[in-house]
């Protein structure tokens, strides 16, 4: 079968920017979108319709994911490490994750949706894919335990008070401090400081996940082999009380990219370059 022109598009671009080291930027050509603002978004679903909506939207998203599985659009291989994700799961944490696709979210939903308070995940994602996403996956983005980020200050106070409110309540909320997708890249990108400073800021662990890739027998529409998922549920990393705010967040970010290190080089079999 012939590879898909646009991704092999990606790939090469995907290539060019490790070259140069631009690790945070998007390879996708996203439409721009316009600004979330506060009267926009019920970060904590405090509106009945809107509680409403999550619930459906949930039930939704689950079949969907069951239906990618059955249909081996990506392949969950293996699971390890999820006793680290039950001795948290009462109490709220960031879970960072690498980023490599659209279905990743959907596989760590998947590794741990047995032991999730309500099978609910909260996931921060970009504001366009909140503003201006089209069709069924735009609808989960709206209503599917989302936070987005957004362009406008006063939003931004508000997102911050909900990531609060939610971390109080033992709740666990995903991040990918890589920022941008990469897709199908294998190695783990320099991290950025946000979701390590709500972790700081907020006293909680970070809970560090790594999915590793194989190419499976099979091939995807798109031309490339369709991939195999092994998601690592690593050992949590917790603030230090020695630290301030400010450097707990370095501490926490260079711990979370050095056991991403750890697994991709202990899988992959290979040395960690760029």
């Amino acid at each position: 079968m012939e590879k898909d022109a646009g991704r092999v598009a990606i790939v090469k671009k995907i290539a060019e920017y490790e070259k140069n080291g631009w690790f945070d930027r998007d390879v996708e050509d996203d439409p721009s979108a316009p600004p979330l603002y506060p009267d926009q978004i019920d970060y904590l679903n405090r509106k009945l319709k809107n509680r409403l909506w999550m619930k459906f939207a949930n039930v939704l998203a689950r079949r969907h994911i069951n239906r990618l599985l059955k249909a081996k659009a990506f392949i969950i291989k293996d699971v390890t490490g999820i006793e680290n994700f039950i001795a948290l799961k009462d109490r709220g944490c960031i879970i960072t994750c690498n980023h490599f696709n659209a279905f990743d979210n959907f596989a760590v939903y998947k590794a741990i949706e047995k032991h999730l308070h309500k099978r609910e995940l909260n996931k921060v994602c970009r504001e366009g894919n909140y503003t201006n996403f089209p069709g069924f996956y735009g609808f989960l983005f709206k209503h599917c335990n989302t936070l987005p980020l957004s362009s406008v200050p006063s939003t931004m106070k508000k997102f911050m008070e909900a990531v609060r409110t939610l971390l109080s309540r033992g709740e666990q909320i995903l991040i990918y401090p890589e920022q941008a997708m990469w897709w199908n890249y294998r190695k783990p990108r320099p991290l950025v400081s946000g979701a390590f400073k709500l972790a700081s800021e907020n006293n909680v662990p970070v809970l560090p996940f790594f999915i590793t890739l194989s190419d499976s027998d099979l091939t995807g529409g798109d031309g490339f082999p369709v991939q195999e998922y092994t998601i690592h549920i690593l050992e949590p990393i917790y603030p230090r009380a020695d630290l301030s705010p400010r450097k707990n967040a370095e501490y926490l970010k260079e711990q979370n990219y050095a056991a991403w290190k750890d697994v991709y080089e202990c899988v992959y079999g290979v040395p960690l370059t760029y």
